[in-house]
């Protein structure tokens, strides 16, 4: 990393320890705010600290850190708070250290926890496990100031021995546990929180929320790509802004390029908010809960902070960190260097007849999604049937999904799924939360044939078949992420979802949607490599209806 210059600024101080914006001269040098001198008068542009993302998986903008940096250093973030279990159930410990390494390449802030989960379930194939000795070897480590959302909570009220000596090892190095809890209340929130987890990002009612303050955890207001509670959990902001904390979880490339946790600080101030409360969940609050060496410009603070035009829309002129100025006015000064590619992909191609699947008379389960939600319902109802095998059906929206394992030879799992509302054609990925296995969903088996096996080849990436036009992205880093220019691959993605639309399909974000359809730990029904998935009373169940 290059060193940073020294330099003097004027502008209007946003101080957000002694709650004040006043007219003041900025000095910084060696990479710290040395001084900060208040005058009669400055420019009218403000200067105040950068924005945190107070939990993110980065893996999924698809981009390696450091070209996820490079696009949100442009938006003024300057620091996120980042789960890796997405690399770290493909590669294990491996795939952590890849991502702190990367990291450090160029001039950003990523604070990785250890992630608590890896697989996320028994119920699915992963790459790899993390154990207790695994966990306690990246606790030990300084890079890591926190342990990933917990979210085995069932692990948690029952009192599983395993998830209880992993959070016993949080304890024992001092670093405090996320959570993953959605639709805990009363009681049970009450045990979760107890059990010394201090956060949760799942919320998705107020009631939910609510108790989960009382029970003294603090909230993660999340609006990503797929899952947005936003709009259903700002009015915590009213009276509990210093429980509230920003964050976006997951978000696409293309979403990324368009802007981060600005965006949120804009709409909450838009709503009548204050700026210094908003700007204190969006910056100060992060940075407190999980003691970050980011810096809230005051004397003596690494120089992490953004010039702004207004504290309205948050128009980011310039981004420094560590003294270092990263953006300016629209544009990145961070350039993405070139990674390693590791990964682990052992899946064979397969055949038409790989996808049948015989029918009975029986009514079958079938996953009900619901837009913005990572949560689903069941509908339990006949499947249509043509030569003795289920297919989709386009009429009333049931369409065909699978998962393939991706890590060693296996044959798929089938369900079924309602409100994609393609009409033809097929999407797949190797984004598959938590374990990353192949997924796909289509209108016909040969267009899922054919997506499932440009995956196959190309080793992990995003693909969609819409008649004779195609798309494939490769995501030659675990099968997650690319190490090119985050914009180029924002464009690509464009493309793909572009295509994906033409299918049919209503859905904001339907890549990121699909992704989400093989997390078994958000209720109520989803699919994994093993088979579907019944999240409420977390065990598999049958696609048939007994």
């Amino acid at each position: 990393m290059k060193n940073a210059p020294s330099f003097r600024i004027s502008g209007q101080v946003v101080d957000l320890i002694n709650d004040q914006i006043f007219p003041g001269i900025v000095e910084v040098a060696d990479g710290r705010v040395v001084s900060i001198t208040k005058t009669d008068s400055a420019d009218p542009r403000y200067i105040m600290p950068g924005f945190v993302d107070a939990h993110i998986h980065i893996e999924s903008s698809m981009l390696t850190p450091a070209a996820f940096a490079r696009l949100a250093v442009v938006h003024g973030t300057v620091a996120t708070v980042s789960d890796p279990h997405e690399i770290a159930n493909v590669l294990g410990v491996e795939g952590v250290h890849f991502m702190i390494e990367n990291g450090k390449k160029i001039p950003f802030k990523f604070y990785f926890g250890a992630p608590s989960c890896v697989p996320a379930t028994t119920f699915e194939s992963s790459g790899a496990v993390l154990g207790i000795k695994e966990l306690d070897a990246l606790l030990s480590m300084p890079e890591i100031p926190y342990l990933a959302e917990m979210m085995n909570y069932p692990g948690v009220l029952y009192h599983d021995p395993e998830v209880e000596a992993k959070l016993e090892l949080a304890k024992k190095h001092g670093k405090p546990v996320d959570g993953h809890a959605p639709g805990l209340t009363g009681e049970q929130a009450r045990l979760y929180a107890q059990a010394g987890i201090t956060t949760d990002h799942e919320c998705f009612t107020m009631e939910e929320a609510l108790d989960k303050i009382r029970y003294g955890m603090k909230i993660q207001i999340r609006e990503g790509s797929a899952a947005k509670n936003f709009d259903a959990l700002i009015p915590l902001m009213d009276n509990h802004a210093d429980k509230v904390l920003f964050c976006s979880d997951d978000k696409h490339p293309d979403d990324l390029v368009k802007g981060h946790i600005n965006e949120l600080a804009r709409r909450a101030i838009a709503l009548g908010y204050p700026p210094m409360k908003v700007l204190k969940s969006c910056i100060l609050n992060p940075i407190r809960h999980y003691s970050l060496d980011v810096g809230l410009l005051q004397p003596g603070d690494a120089a992490d902070f953004i010039v702004v035009d207004n504290l309205k829309t948050f128009n980011v002129q310039r981004t420094f960190i560590n003294g270092i100025k990263v953006a300016e006015n629209g544009k990145s000064l961070i350039n993405t260097p070139q990674s390693s590619h590791p990964n682990r992909f052992e899946a064979h191609p397969l055949s038409l007849s790989d996808l049948q699947i015989p029918a009975g008379n029986k009514k079958i389960r079938i996953i009900e999604v619901i837009e913005g939600q990572l949560i689903t319902k069941t509908i339990l109802d006949f499947p249509k049937v043509e030569k003795g095998y289920m297919v989709s059906d386009t009429e009333r929206d049931y369409l065909k999904i699978m998962v393939l394992n991706r890590y060693e030879p296996s044959k798929a799992s089938f369900g079924f799924i309602h409100n994609f509302g393609m009409i033809q054609g097929a999407l797949a990925s190797t984004v598959a939360h938590d374990s990353h296995n192949l997924i796909a969903v289509g209108v016909d088996d040969e267009s899922l044939l054919r997506t499932v096996n440009q995956l196959i080849d190309s080793k992990g990436g995003i693909a969609v078949v819409c008649g004779d036009e195609e798309i494939l992205l490769p995501l030659p880093v675990a099968g997650l992420m690319s190490d090119a220019d985050g914009y180029e691959v924002a464009k690509a993605y464009e493309a793909a979802n572009a295509l994906a639309k033409k299918t049919g399909t209503p859905l904001h974000a339907p890549f990121m949607t699909l992704s989400f359809m093989a997390l078994l730990v958000i209720p109520q029904l989803k699919i994994s490599d093993k088979g579907l998935f019944d999240g409420e009373k977390f065990c598999m169940t049958q696609l048939e209806v007994d």
